[in-house]
């Protein structure tokens, strides 16, 4: 229909240039009035990723297609592998607030050691050619980057990023500018001891002694291949059934990690989310969204990694569908006290997300009762901060209209955030 195309790319201008918080919400209504575009295909050069009806997308190597601002490639010496930028992390670049960053992250799948570290190899056995398997993925499983299966989180993490002025109280407020797919498929696992279902999942031989990256069979894990396709005019991830059906199912491009560094020296799991996000697996932080986080280090450290296609909440059988993505973010110091910072307190102690449609209020904790707690005491300390509202009014408000949702349940830490919907809260 004429002018569909326009009002996404009017879209990205908004994000491009940078968003308040009403913008946020004006981008994304304009996206909506594409009616048929969802909102990841607003992603800066994005028609990279494009595919005829029936057929693939293309793979997106490291230095092709549009990257804005400042370009950052994940090389073996620009990631960490199962753990996270810390207090002492060097940076990687130091970028003024408000700047905007572009930067290739590579999934982990494909690439560990019950896979056999060898990408080439693994994705060779479901059809794939090496000119279609990312040079990074390769680059960073033949490097001497050291990572201990048993112990070490799974994820290729790329930074950190040093945004200047930033300082421990200030919040980091990350914009969700773009995310392009960069490969044609992707991986689901579930490995042993792991998911929502440890034990029961999956089923058969648990691993045997000697399993490593030469012995990937010895694991007896189950990662299942998935080719994405372009059907009925969206990109979907297909999976087969039975000999009569299979599944199809549209992504939703999402970073599964954004975070900033805690203030320790020491070695930082990539695995457990913490009140410095990381692993938060809210997939709800698609393109248009914005994520705040507290800062605890001079500069904050800005890092992303565990990049997602489409992931259902809770996550239950340990992974989503795990695939490459090009991430392009504005980063944004809010000083502390600052009133764009979500709450009416002018400081931030935990995560939190806003889309077009919805405030995000996030509850952590290994104990999911715990988790849900939280998520409903930062969802009442919000409505109260801040749109004025009672907090007797508000804690009823959220009994009967908002939705709370398991993040995830498979990463140690858990995860519930609440879906506040924007539209329920109009002038009198």
């Amino acid at each position: 229909m004429p002018g569909m195309q326009a009002e996404p790319e009017a879209a990205f201008d908004l994000l491009e240039r940078g968003m308040g918080r009403r913008d946020l919400m004006r981008a994304a209504a304009l996206v909506s009035a594409g009616a048929t575009a969802p909102r990841w295909l607003t992603s800066p050069g994005v028609a990279v990723a494009a595919a005829a009806p029936g057929r693939e997308p293309p793979i997106l190597q490291a230095g092709r297609g549009r990257t804005p601002g400042h370009y950052i490639r994940s090389r073996p010496s620009s990631v960490r592998w199962g753990h996270l930028p810390n207090a002492a992390s060097a940076p990687l670049i130091a970028v003024r607030s408000g700047s905007l960053a572009t930067i290739d992250t590579v999934s982990h799948e494909g690439l560990l050691e019950d896979q056999g570290r060898n990408p080439v190899k693994y994705f060779a056995r479901h059809g794939i050619p090496e000119r279609k398997v990312l040079d990074d993925a390769k680059a960073i499983a033949a490097s001497d980057l050291q990572h201990d299966f048993a112990k070490d989180g799974p994820h290729i993490v790329t930074g950190p990023i040093v945004v200047r002025g930033a300082q421990p109280g200030d919040v980091l407020k990350i914009d969700v500018v773009g995310l392009t797919p960069r490969a044609p498929y992707g991986v689901i696992s579930n490995r042993h001891g792991k998911g929502a279902l440890p034990g029961e999942l999956p089923e058969g031989p648990k691993p045997e002694p000697g399993a490593d990256a030469a012995h990937p069979e010895l694991f007896h894990n189950v990662s299942t291949f998935t080719p994405v396709r372009r059907i009925d005019g969206r990109m979907r991830g297909v999976l087969p059934v039975s000999r009569r059906l299979r599944a199809e199912f549209p992504i939703d491009p999402f970073m599964g990690i954004m975070g900033v560094a805690l203030d320790t020296t020491e070695r930082v799991n990539s695995i457990p989310p913490t009140v410095a996000g990381g692993n938060v697996d809210i997939r709800d932080l698609t393109v248009g969204s914005t994520f705040y986080l507290p800062v605890f280090v001079p500069g904050a450290k800005f890092f992303v990694g565990d990049p997602h296609y489409v992931q259902g909440d809770g996550e239950v059988a340990l992974t989503a569908l795990e695939a490459p993505l090009r991430g392009t973010f504005r980063l944004t110091v809010l000083k502390a006290g600052s009133k764009q910072i979500p709450g009416g307190r002018g400081r931030l102690e935990v995560p939190f997300g806003e889309t077009a449609d919805y405030w995000l209020a996030v509850g952590l904790n290994a104990d999911l009762d715990e988790a849900m707690k939280q998520a409903v005491r930062e969802s009442i300390q919000f409505l109260s901060g801040e749109l004025g509202m009672p907090r007797a009014v508000a804690y009823a408000y959220l009994s009967a209209a908002t939705d709370y949702v398991v993040s995830q349940v498979v990463d140690r830490t858990k995860g519930v955030h609440a879906r506040i919907r924007k539209s329920h809260f109009r002038p009198r």
